[in-house]
This record gives C-alpha cells, sequence and structure tokens, in this order.
C-alpha cells in the first residue's frame, strides 16, 4: 500500500522565466514560452555571471485524476527557495516562504476528475541570502493518496532508550470526514498494527491497538520493545523499520513506514559528547547545501559522494549550515554513519540581507520549525538543532533571549523527548545579551570563540561548550604562496595559498590551532570546521565566485589541507596515510617549503633517494602536526616514508619534476551506473608528461563531449575566479585537474566521454549504464535536455600558460651585496607555444607587498634588479593568460646584506609586513597585517627618517573586536637593546574590525626628528595593520564616507555621495585621525536606515593598536538624517572604523566628530 500512497511527482513539469510581480493571468497567456525541466531544479546555475539574478520562475505540470471519491490527494514539497506560491487549477492554494523547510497541502479540494494543472510561482529576490541559495523547485515532490481516514504526515514519533530496546511511539491520525462535516454515524474506532522490522525484514517486535476518532485530528501514544536491539553507532549504521497500519472494517486503509536506530546521546559539561555511553570527540564540519556545478538541485549521488569523503576524511558530524537540510541528507547520515547538527535560520527578525527570511520570520518561524523537527526527528544521526547562526537578534537587545525562548518551545513542542538537543552558534558570545541566550540553552555552540572556552567554562560550568565554526582558514587547492611561515591573506593572482599560511582575521591562525585547542580540552565536545567543501559565494578574501575556505573546492576535488585532518582525525594502525605537499616543478634555486601530513608518528623525506632527515609527530600533544622541510629546487623526485612506532613504514607517497603535457588522462570514480536519469560518474580530467607523470600545475582548456546513454551535466575546476559556466562543455584545467560530472539516461547502454584539447588532441572513456530493475526509481521523473550541457563559445584553440621559468643571467646570485648589488633575470614561457603572453614584473617582499630595497628595469624577456637596501625581497613576474587578473605567478627570492637599511618615509604609511627588526616570528595576514599576538612581541622598522622638523602626531593601523582596550607600546630602538627607550604607551580601543584594520591617532609626548628606529610592542590579540605620521589636520572635519581609506565586506552600494545599502561584516576605515589631547566626545552621523535601530560599531584604533570599541544606535529614518551621539572621549590619533554587523542595512552620507 504505502508504495502506491507516495509518488515521485517529479515528471512532466515545464519551466518560464519572468519579471517579479508576473500574474497568473500572465503567465496563461499564450506569449508565454514554456521549456522542459527536470526536477529537482536549479534555475540560477546556469549562468554564473548572474548567480543572483532577481526574478520569478514558473512551473507547471498537468496531471489526471480518475477519481477522488473517498480519497484524500496531497502535495508534499521537499523545498522550494523560495517564498512560493501553488495554484491548481488557477486557484491559489497556498503560499510557504521560507526556502528550506518542506511543505505539504491537501489538495483534494481544488483537484477535479480528469485533467488537472498544478503551477508554482518562485519569487527569487536578491539578495535574500549570504551565499549562494539558487532558486526553484530544487528538491523533490511526492504525490500523497490515502482514504479520507490516513496516518497524519511526519506525525510518527519514536524515541528509544538504546540498549533497553524500548520504543515510545507518538502517531496522528486525520479523519477528513469529521473536518468536512460528512461525518453521520457519530465517532468511530480504528485499528493500528504496529511493526518493528530488523534489516532482513524480520519482525522483531509488534503492537495491535484501538484508537477512538472523536475528532479531525488524534494523537495517540504506546509503547514497543525490541529484545537485544543492535545499537545503531557510526560503524554498524543499524537501522529498524516501523511500521504503522490503520485498519478499518478488516481493511487495510494507511500504511507508513518510517526507519530509525536504537542510541543514546549525552552531553556532560566536563566529559564532552558521548554516543551510546562511549566517549567521543566532535570531529565536524560544516557543510552549505549547494552541490557545485549542480547547483542547489538535489541528487543523492551527488550529495553522497561529498558525505563519503568527508567519512573518509575523519569526519564523524556535520552541522547543516545554515538551513534545514534536504531529507536526504538525513537519510545518508543515517546510512554512512554521520551525527548531524541540524540547522535551521541564518537570521530571526533583525535581517542580514534586503529579501531575506526575516521578512517572514515572525509570522512563519512556528510552521517552519515543525515541518523542521516533525520530519527528521526520528534520525538517530541527529544530535543537535541548532535554532540560528550567528543570530544578530541575541546581541542587539533582550528580543533575542524572548526570541529564543519562542523557537525552544517550538522545538520541544514536537521532540518533548529531546531525540537531539536544541544550541545555536554564536558570534555574540563574549557579551552579555549572547550569554544569557547561552545559558537559557545551556549548549552553545562558539563561532571563532576558541578563546572563551576555558574562562567560560569556569564562569559557566553547568555549559556545554563546542565549537560551532572554527578555522575559516582559506586556500586554493594547488596553489602554494612561498614561504610557508610568512601568513599571505590576499595575492596578485586573486587566490589563497594551500602552505596553511592564508587566514583571516576572526578564525585560526592556521587549521591546525583550532584544532589543537579542541584536542587539549576534553570539556569541549568537539568543533565544526569552516567548511567541508567550498561553496557558491562568500568569496572572502576577495570578490569572485565561490568560497576559499573548503577542505575540498567546488569541483569535488581534495585541497592539501583535507589530509591534514584525515591524519588527525583516522588511526595509522588501521588506514595509514601519509601526504606530501607542494607538487614539484619550480624555478631552479627557489627555496620551497615542503610538508607532509600522515597520521603516523613519524616521517621521513628524500630527495633522489638521499634523506633530508626525520621527524616525529606527537598527534596527542604536539603544537606542530606535521613533517616541513626546506629545499632549494632541483629537478628530481621527492619521497616521504611515515613509520609506525616500531619504524616500519607504513605509508608512502611521491612527487617527482614534469614536462609539458603530452596526453589527456580521464579517471572515473564509477565505470558503471544506473539508468535511473540521475546516477552520476565524476570523472577528473588531468594530463600526464611523455614520461607519465602528472602536470600538477596544467591549466590546458578540455572540450568535452558525452556520447551514447548519458550526458555532461556538469564541468567544474574549483576555480574562485574562473566564469566560464558550470553547464558548459569547455573549460581550463586549474592545478591540473578539471571535474566533468556525467549523468546517465533512462537508456541502457555505453556512455562515451571524449576530451579534446589543443597540442594533446583527444582522449575518450566508456562507461556503462546498466539497467534500472528497481521502477521506484525511474516513476514519476523525466529526462530531457534542460540539465544538458550548453557547447557555449570559448576559444577551444587556446594553449593557456602553465608556468613562467624564471633563471638567472650570466654572473647573476640571488646574494647581492654592495660589492655586487644587480642582478638580472629572465623568464621562459611554458608551454613555449602558448597563446598568451601578457607578462608584467615587481618586486615584493614575502608578504607580497611592494618591496622598497630594491629597483626594476625590464627589457624584452629580462628584468634586472638593483639593491638599495639590506633584506629580502621576490622578483614575481606574471601572466594573466588573457583574463583580467593574473593567473601563473612566478618567484624567485633574493637577499642584499652591506647596504644598510633603506631610509623610510614616515607620512606615507608603512605596512607591518615591512618590519626588519622582531623578536618572535611574526603572523602576516590580509593587506600585510600582522596578527596571532600570543606572548609580548617587538616589531621594529629601521632607517625611519622623521626630517629635520619631526612630527608629534602616530597613526597606528590596527583591528580589534576583543573584549576591550589594549595597550601598544611606542619605542625608540627595540626594547631590551642598548639605548632603547619606550617612547609611549597607548591604549587602543575597539573597532569592531575582525578581518582588517583601521587607523587610529595619537599624540606623541615629543616631538620625533631625523632617523630612528621605531617598534611597537603588543601583546593583545588584534590585527596590526602598520602605521604612519599625520600632515593634515583631518579628525574634526566633515568627512564623506566616500573618502574611507578602505572599505571591504559582503554588501554595499557606492554611489556619487554616499555608500549605501551597508549590509553584512562591511568595515568603513578612516585613518590618521588626530583628536589631539582635547579630545571628541561626540558624533554626528547623516545616513539613514529602514530598520528599526540599525547598530553601529566604531572601533578607535590608536597608533599603539590600542582598539575601542563604541557603539550607537542609528534609528530609523525614511530620509538621510543627521544624529548626534554622545561617545566616550577619544583623544590622539586613531585609525576609526564604522563597522556593520549581520542586520545593518544603511546608507552612509558623511559624519563629523564634534569637540
Amino acid at each position: 500500500m504505502e508504495a502506491t500512497r507516495k509518488k515521485l511527482f517529479n515528471d512532466g513539469w515545464k519551466f518560464t522565466k519572468q519579471s517579479i510581480g508576473t500574474s497568473l493571468s500572465d503567465i496563461n497567456g499564450s506569449k508565454v514560452e514554456w521549456r522542459e525541466v527536470e526536477l529537482p531544479h536549479d534555475w540560477l546555475i546556469y549562468d554564473t555571471e548572474n548567480l543572483y539574478e532577481t526574478g520569478e520562475g514558473w512551473y507547471k505540470k498537468s496531471f489526471a485524476v480518475e477519481s477522488k471519491e473517498k480519497q484524500r490527494i496531497q502535495l508534499y514539497f521537499e523545498g522550494v527557495y523560495m517564498n512560493s506560491t501553488i495554484y491548481i487549477n488557477d486557484k491559489e492554494v497556498g503560499t510557504w516562504t521560507y526556502g528550506y523547510s518542506s511543505f505539504c497541502y491537501d489538495v483534494t479540494d481544488y483537484i477535479t476528475k480528469g485533467i488537472n494543472t498544478i503551477m508554482v510561482r518562485v519569487k527569487h529576490e536578491s539578495p535574500n541570502s549570504r551565499w549562494y541559495s539558487g532558486a526553484g523547485i530544487y528538491r523533490n515532490v511526492w504525490l500523497i493518496t490515502t482514504d479520507e481516514v490516513r496516518v497524519v504526515e511526519d506525525s510518527i514519533y519514536l524515541t528509544t532508550d538504546g540498549q533497553g530496546g524500548n520504543v515510545k511511539v507518538q502517531a496522528e491520525i486525520y479523519d477528513a470526514t469529521v473536518e468536512s462535516s460528512l461525518q453521520t454515524e457519530g465517532s468511530k474506532d480504528i485499528t493500528y498494527l504496529a511493526t518493528i522490522l530488523d534489516v532482513d525484514q524480520n519482525v522483531v517486535a509488534e503492537k495491535e491497538g484501538t484508537v477512538l476518532l472523536d475528532k479531525a485530528t488524534t494523537t495517540y501514544h504506546f509503547d514497543m520493545n525490541v529484545n537485544n536491539p543492535i545499537l545503531w553507532d557510526l560503524y554498524t549504521c543499524y537501522r529498524y523499520s516501523f511500521k504503522l497500519q490503520l485498519v478499518l472494517e478488516d481493511q487495510v486503509i494507511d500504511e507508513v513506514t518510517t526507519r530509525f536506530g536504537f542510541r543514546t546521546i549525552a552531553f556532560d559539561p566536563d566529559e564532552g559528547f558521548f554516543l551510546n555511553g562511549e566517549y567521543m570527540k566532535l570531529h565536524g564540519v560544516c557543510l552549505h547545501h549547494d552541490l557545485g556545478a549542480l547547483g542547489s538541485a538535489m541528487n543523492v549521488v551527488a550529495l553522497e559522494r561529498q558525505l563519503r569523503m568527508m567519512k573518509d576524511m575523519g569526519a564523524n558530524a556535520i552541522r547543516t549550515s545554515h538551513n534545514m537540510p534536504a531529507v536526504e541528507v538525513m537519510e545518508l547520515c543515517d546510512k554512512i554513519g554521520l551525527l548531524v547538527d541540524s540547522e535551521a535560520f541564518d537570521m530571526w527578525e533583525l535581517p542580514k540581507t534586503e529579501y531575506d527570511n526575516a521578512r517572514f520570520f515572525n509570522d512563519t518561524c512556528g510552521i517552519d520549525v515543525a515541518s523542521w523537527v516533525r520530519r527528521d526527528r526520528n534520525h538517530p544521526s541527529l544530535i543537535l538543532w541548532s535554532i540560528g547562526n550567528e543570530i544578530h537578534d541575541t546581541h542587539a537587545g533582550p528580543r533575542g533571549l524572548e526570541i529564543t525562548k519562542i523557537l525552544k518551545s517550538h522545538v520541544l513542542e514536537h521532540d518533548y523527548n529531546e531525540n537531539a538537543i536544541v544550541t545555536i552558534g554564536s558570534n555574540y558570545i563574549a557579551w552579555e545579551n549572547a550569554q544569557k541566550v547561552a545559558d537559557e540553552l545551556k549548549h552553545s555552540g562558539y563561532n571563532y570563540g576558541e578563546y572563551l572556552y576555558d574562562e567560560h567554562h569556569e564562569k559557566y560550568p553547568d555549559w556545554i561548550i563546542y565549537g560551532s565554526e572554527t578555522t575559516s582558514t582559506v586556500k586554493s587547492r594547488g596553489i602554494y604562496h612561498f614561504p610557508a611561515h610568512t601568513p599571505i591573506l590576499t595575492h596578485d593572482d586573486m587566490q589563497c595559498s594551500s602552505l596553511d599560511n592564508s587566514a583571516v582575521g576572526w578564525g585560526g591562525k592556521n587549521a591546525e590551532q583550532p584544532w589543537i585547542i579542541d584536542r587539549d580540552r576534553k570539556f569541549c565536545a568537539g568543533q565544526f570546521v569552516w567548511t567541508g567543501f567550498d561553496y557558491i559565494g562568500e568569496p572572502t578574501p576577495y570578490s569572485t565566485k565561490n568560497s576559499y575556505f573548503g577542505l575540498v573546492d567546488t569541483a569535488g576535488i581534495p585541497k592539501d589541507i583535507y589530509y591534514m585532518y584525515q591524519a588527525e582525525w583516522t588511526n595509522y594502525k588501521t588506514h595509514p596515510m601519509v601526504h606530501l605537499l607542494p607538487y614539484w616543478d619550480f624555478n631552479i634555486g627557489q627555496t620551497i617549503d615542503i610538508f607532509a601530513y600522515t597520521n603516523a608518528p613519524e616521517v621521513e623525506l628524500f630527495f633522489n633517494g638521499e634523506s633530508l632527515g626525520k621527524q616525529v609527530i606527537d598527534h596527542k600533544n604536539g603544537q606542530v602536526l606535521h613533517g616541513e622541510w626546506k629545499v632549494r629546487y632541483a629537478q628530481g623526485t621527492l619521497e616521504v616514508k611515515a613509520y609506525d612506532e616500531n619504524g616500519n613504514v607504513v605509508a608512502t607517497d611521491t612527487t617527482s619534476s614534469f614536462g609539458e603535457a603530452t596526453e589527456i588522462k580521464l579517471t572515473p570514480d564509477r565505470v558503471e551506473l544506473t539508468a535511473n536519469g540521475r546516477d552520476l560518474s565524476f570523472i577528473e580530467i588531468s594530463t600526464v608528461d611523455k614520461d607519465g607523470n602528472y602536470v600538477a600545475n596544467a591549466r590546458n582548456r578540455m572540450n568535452v563531449n558525452v556520447i551514447g546513454a548519458g550526458r555532461l551535466v556538469g564541468l567544474d575546476n574549483g576555480d574562485s575566479t574562473d566564469y566560464d559556466n558550470y553547464k558548459g562543455s569547455s573549460r581550463r584545467l586549474f592545478s591540473g585537474k578539471l571535474m566533468a560530472i556525467v549523468e546517465s539516461t533512462l537508456e541502457e547502454g555505453d556512455i562515451t566521454v571524449v576530451v579534446f584539447s589543443k597540442a594533446l588532441g583527444d582522449s575518450s572513456l566508456t562507461i556503462h549504464a546498466k539497467k534500472c530493475d528497481n521502477l521506484k526509481e525511474v516513476e514519476g521523473l523525466t529526462v530531457c535536455n534542460d540539465a544538458v550541457c550548453s557547447k557555449g563559445t570559448y576559444n577551444k584553440e587556446e594553449i593557456p600558460v602553465r608556468k613562467i621559468e624564471l633563471s638567472l643571467g650570466t654572473n647573476s646570485s640571488q646574494e647581492l651585496t654592495k660589492e655586487n648589488p644587480t642582478a638580472t633575470v629572465q623568464y621562459a614561457l611554458c608551454p613555449s607555444d602558448a597563446t598568451y603572453g601578457d607578462i608584467t614584473w615587481k618586486l615584493v617582499n614575502h608578504s607580497g607587498v611592494k618591496s622598497t630595497i630594491a629597483s626594476l628595469e625590464v627589457e624584452g624577456d629580462t628584468c634586472k634588479v638593483t639593491a638599495i637596501g639590506d633584506g629580502e625581497f621576490r622578483v614575481r613576474c606574471m601572466c594573466n593568460n588573457g583574463g583580467e587578473i593574473p593567473q601563473v605567478i612566478s618567484d624567485l627570492e633574493f637577499s642584499v646584506t652591506g647596504l644598510g637599511d633603506a631610509i623610510r618615509n614616515p607620512y606615507a604609511f608603512t605596512s607591518a609586513s615591512y618590519f626588519n627588526l622582531s623578536n618572535v616570528p611574526l603572523n602576516i595576514v590580509k593587506d600585510g597585517a600582522i596578527s596571532g599576538f600570543h606572548e609580548r612581541t617587538y616589531i621594529g622598522f629601521s632607517g625611519v627618517d622623521f626630517g629635520s622638523t619631526g612630527t608629534d602626531e602616530l597613526i597606528l593601523h590596527v583591528g580589534n573586536c576583543g573584549g576591550g582596550p589594549v595597550p601598544i607600546e611606542v619605542w625608540e630602538g627595540m626594547p631590551e637593546q642598548e639605548n632603547a627607550r619606550m617612547i609611549t604607551k597607548v591604549m587602543f580601543g575597539l573597532n569592531g574590525e575582525w578581518d582588517g584594520f583601521k587607523p587610529s591617532n595619537f599624540a606623541l609626548p615629543e616631538r620625533l626628528k631625523g632617523i630612528k628606529t621605531i617598534s611597537f610592542v603588543i601583546q593583545d590579540k588584534i590585527i596590526f595593520g602598520g602605521f604612519e605620521y599625520v600632515k593634515v589636520q583631518k579628525a574634526f572635519e566633515r568627512l564623506s564616507a566616500l573618502e574611507h581609506d578602505q572599505i571591504y565586506g559582503d554588501t554595499y552600494d557606492i554611489v556619487d555621495h554616499a555608500i549605501q545599502n551597508i549590509g553584512n561584516n562591511v568595515v568603513l576605515e578612516f585613518e590618521d585621525m588626530d583628536f589631539g589631547t582635547e579630545g571628541a566626545n561626540k558624533i554626528i552621523i547623516r545616513g539613514k536606515t529602514p530598520n528599526v535601530n540599525n547598530t553601529i560599531h566604531i572601533r578607535f584604533i590608536d597608533k599603539d593598536d590600542k582598539a575601542v570599541n563604541q557603539l550607537i544606535e542609528f534609528p530609523h529614518s525614511e530620509a538621510y538624517t543627521d544624529m548626534e551621539f554622545t561617545l566616550n572621549p577619544m583623544h590622539g590619533v586613531q585609525k576609526v572604523s564604522f563597522v556593520f554587523l549581520p542586520g545593518s542595512v544603511f546608507d552612509f552620507e558623511w559624519f563629523q566628530f564634534v569637540k
């Protein structure tokens, strides 16, 4: 009966895209063009240049109903993004606004016997999300046909006690005859038959009972028991089936089956997390819902591939950030053995973008939570109900706590036995209001709050603490920005380094640090790393296409950092592994940092057979979790060996020098598919040289054609800067690889994939689609041309540059001196017949900032460098490959001695990365800033020439979003050196900068003249961007928002007179604001906001990098309004930052400080 009760309803749909506000009558007009589409469907993924387009998608389908006598007909939508309205036979059935919750309509009264037409309007108004959401009917649709008396959808609620075998059952019966007043015989009894079956469909428990139906919906409860149940855990993944039948007059009139598992969960504030009574650290990852080139359209094969890759890495949990998951997510996590932190919302009442769900939250949060909890509460993988992520309401005022209690009560209404625990992911937990929310829930996730773990564990001993979002390091697969120990966040190529030296200001200084903090605190239940996979949108730190946070790229190819987690989260005794990076093809003589990740206790590196040394890795207590060596590049082979505690080799990895690509290689993950129209093979496209060596930096353009019983549905290389269409048939390799996604049709037969590239010819692969024997897999499903990739318009004949080979000229050296201050460097393009030759040169320091210690002259294919001061710099040669930004970058490092220090101009900004003196290694982040201070740190700059007039005012560029002002000392000379002295000590206040820095001015107690060494002493957790000295007094002038020194963040529009639509995490920085000794105690801001109040964090950072953060609330105003606010007095030179956190919607024209 159940097979006929619920049928897939994905077939026969047509689609048209229209403008917002299109009416039903317009849609019914003859001029509307419809095209067949496959469901699930995401209409935005087809144009990578317009992934956030505003518009309406209309879907329609005709279907026949032979009879509806004594039947009820329902339509169940697993997910429509977003704001959808359902029409049947031109009558409105209902509207469902939230794009991530499932919903069901009883459409019986709208349907007639014969042919019926359903239409679905989907309104996608942008911006409505902080990441790529997709748009359309992106999850499955089901047609449910039942008797007038039926089991209510998602009403079965099962709770087990684990090994005890008890099952508490709740279910609801709906009687349509009562609701429709058709009943004439009064109340009636109905019999239920409840059966529990094991995986082999053997009956292990039965229960029969009678329920009195005297109202439309009747809720009933009973208990059952299974003797010696097999527990669900992460390895057995054992599930039972619960079948409920309704019997009336000896006829089974309804039957529903759901799966569940016997297991227990427990969180202890001191001991952490327990599954079935066994301690377990949560090794989690956050996952967004898109599937890369497939967009948000659900495909269970692609999803399972993602989840299994996480499991293979050693993850045991996922967080569904930041939305209610698809049905398939929960089913697969049950099946595979992954625990789930299921998250509901990214915003509550206070919006983060103009058209997000905050518009509907108050009206719909109750039904959204009911849908979410009722659908998923029986899944054994589920452990946490997260009611929100980074919710501004929890910080803005007491209303956040009120909503927390409301949402908690909604969850517990439907999961009163607490199959999972209510929690939240908070980035505001350092502040009082969010702590009140955490105290209400007791189970609170910390987003980048590791520094609070110990303090809060002592302060709140009954709290469950875990990292709901950690790390946020950024990396591009196969891209290496040397040297490894110089933090480099941004780069000319708009890529991030896979040497784990690209870190954002709010996250970990590298991937190892947050894990070590978690590892060493048993009370911490675990963490969820941001993120398992790259996702479309949020391309921090750039404005490109997709994120850089993932451990795996959008193409589904692991990055090097994937293997760091695998090394820490798996056991070498059962699954030994070692991973070597980087590839081996650089400039002769270039210094290369080599890493090895292994789960074994010892690792050794060999070059051309010669050992370069063993290293011990202490996984339990160590602070460095990888092997590392520095090697001057020469051609050859690197091999790494991992050893167990007895010295036995348990794993090896190798990489060799390679030449130009000569052959295309196709590697499928599966060679046999099922002809069900949805099965997939992920085919990795790469190249090898004449000796069969993988060409790891190849960028050849590949043209893909699929013939036979399959079709090409996606093409992706993981490159965030590549805007070729996901649904195209031509794309370049990125870091040597490209992924083609091939999908079956409904036809059995061979599928041949042919890949062609200029100069390489073509290569082909044949896989097979076998007949689908399970008719349920293809029933209610359509295969059409909509999913097939377009041919597109590309230069299919291009041969991109893969490498710029730099070499020293005759008699040149990388070690420059006073006697030999010059060198020449020549370049050669690889391959030599490359289509492009758009070459540029520059000199940079190790952080990528323009070097001041050498000059550059370019002539033809040669550049001449002349040293002018001691230190180190890099010659950088770049090729754009016909694009707007450099794609191929080659560096060669130089050192200079004997010339003395280069003179510095103190009246221009001096990047912190220009330091040449320090007492400890320093961490360079975005825009050349320094962060990650963990001890008293000296940062020195020699040769600062203040001239004969001098200065008595200093500007420090700092980011401080910590707990309060921080001291920064300014010294002449370096502390602890002879004749060094402290000039001043300043306190730098909060400025809300978590991702960068802003300037702050400070008056000096004396005038500085002549050439000096200046140093800064910092020991607090801030971002030090650099310094400069002020020539122009501007602190009390009226300053336009457009006069900012720097602006960055998620959303804002720059217009001729203002910055408008300022949204999430936007920061405006104003440097060299000298408030003098008299100071400023007021500010006038001209702006407007549709919010009731728009919180603005004004962060003041003085020249000592001490930050002060002050809050103002700008009230609602329709027109630009001047508002005056009182401040705590600010003095001296400050870098002023206006920080707009999630929920902001603000138009900013100007401001002026007042004495």
